[in-house]
């Protein structure tokens, strides 16, 4: 256990028991065995906390993986980088506008039947 054999352990005994008294050797006796397992059972309360501790940081990260799809969370600072894209339209009413005359640039426009393009295709392999 310790590096005590059995002849160690005899001869700490008999010291115990000469030492001690063979009356208070049993409840000195309980008392250590009580201390080793409240000892145990209090290292086995703080092995269980960290492993909750470990499942806890393993939901955390697979829960961000999830959200956001990678290994760790973005920022939430907004960037400043001259490649994003500024809008088209600054309001709802040049959508409208723009709209509109994209519809009378495509109605002004012959429209060509779908066989058409169907027969042009048949035409270059022919």
């Amino acid at each position: 256990m310790f590096g005590i054999g059995m002849p160690e352990l005899i001869i700490i005994l008999v010291i115990a028991l000469i030492v001690i008294g063979p009356n208070k050797l049993p409840d000195l006796a309980r008392a250590l065995g009580k201390g080793m397992s409240e000892f145990k059972k209090a290292t086995q309360e703080i092995k269980e906390s960290l492993d909750v501790d470990d499942e806890f940081r393993e939901a955390k990260d697979d829960l961000v993986d999830a959200v956001s799809g990678l290994d760790k969370p973005h920022e939430l600072t907004p960037s400043d980088t001259p490649d994003e894209e500024k809008p088209k339209y600054e309001d709802f009413d040049q959508v409208i506008d723009d709209y509109e005359k994209m519809k009378t640039d495509s109605s002004k426009e012959p429209e060509k039947p779908d066989n058409a393009a169907e027969a042009g295709e048949k035409n270059e392999d022919g």
